[in-house]
């Protein structure tokens, strides 16, 4: 186990943010974070991969990260295969293993950055699926205690970008492993974005889930920066669900609207596209912008400050509003 006093948090953090904490511990077994849930008493913060959170300042307490490996299946059938993920593993080298071998259902989660445990707490999604389509299972320590517990998928009440561990549940427990439940028979999702129009262009009608997923990696590529250039934590604002009176009148005043149905009561509308009519796409604040390519992904410069990187955010939801009446909310976790 790891436990360093006065640490940079700098390469725990995509946007590239220098900031410190006092306290740094990383956990690499089950006992190991069952030690720190008991011994901890003083703040705290949780973090995976840094793929989703934005430093504004040095932090006073204890960040805490999981350093969990290995994957194992733990049940088969002729159709489904459960595996089981430690939680400091990264997410998409589990998607590169899981196609691999044939299991199949996360292809199109391919190339999101971050670590397994945090795909437990953000919901992450992409290409019209959610990780809580494939979790079984979610295995954890309670702080406090270091009890282990495990929750469904189902008692994680998952929803758009969300958990009960970003809610009721944030900073009570420490994730260890996560199962998820893959098939055996490939099934390509294909009706988002641009997906199926990529591969009509490669001459593939019927992908493997191989080929879907190298194309998933290229847009993701060609559309979003490198954060080892360009920092940034991907998507940075949720994409707003409106009511269906709302997405009416905003249709009528903007015909080519793009839009995703949720229910008869309810619409998507990609905070992207209005972020791009209030003409923010490829601008600069400071030294944060907003990527040339997608709106919807704020990228540090080069030197920036997190509350730079705020300031850009607000100035964005300030003319999203004042344009839209949508108030957008970041997807990043602002410390």
């Amino acid at each position: 186990m790891k436990d360093l006093c006065d640490y940079s948090l700098r390469k725990h953090n995509t946007f590239g943010i220098e900031a410190k904490c006092r306290r740094y511990v990383e956990f690499s077994s089950i006992e190991e974070a069952a030690l720190v849930a008991r011994q901890l008493n003083e703040p705290f913060l949780i973090i995976g991969g840094g793929s989703n959170l934005l430093l504004t300042r040095d932090y006073e307490g204890v960040v805490v990260r999981s350093d969990i490996h290995g994957c194992e299946v733990v049940a088969a059938d002729d159709g489904e295969v459960l595996v089981r993920v430690g939680s400091g593993e990264e997410w998409d080298a589990m998607v590169a293993r899981f196609v691999e071998n044939g299991w199949h259902g996360a292809e199109n989660l391919s190339l999101i950055p971050g670590d397994v445990g945090a795909s437990a707490v953000q919901n992450i999604g992409a290409y019209g699926m959610e990780v809580c389509q494939l979790i079984e299972k979610v295995e954890a320590v309670r702080m406090g205690t270091g009890e282990p517990v495990v929750f469904t998928a189902h008692e994680c009440q998952y929803g758009y970008r969300q958990s009960r561990f970003k809610n009721e549940w944030h900073n009570k427990f420490l994730i260890t492993h996560v199962t998820y439940r893959l098939s055996r028979q490939f099934e390509p999702h294909l009706d988002y974005g641009n997906v199926k129009q990529e591969l009509q262009l490669r001459g593939i009608l019927q992908p493997t889930a191989a080929q879907l997923r190298e194309v998933i990696v290229t847009i993701r590529r060609e559309k979003l920066p490198d954060p080892k250039v360009e920092g940034n934590a991907g998507s940075f604002f949720m994409n707003p669900v409106v009511s269906r009176e709302k997405f009416e009148t905003l249709l009528k005043e903007y015909p080519g609207m793009p839009h995703y149905y949720i229910n008869d009561c309810h619409e998507k509308i990609p905070a992207g596209w209005m972020i791009d009519q209030c003409g923010w796409k490829g601008r600069t604040l400071g030294r944060a912008g907003v990527h040339a390519k997608q709106a919807l992904v704020l990228v540090n410069r080069g030197g920036a400050t997190g509350q730079e990187v705020v300031d850009l955010c607000n100035a964005i939801r300030h003319d999203v509003r004042d344009r839209f009446g949508i108030d957008l909310h970041p997807e990043v976790n602002i410390v």
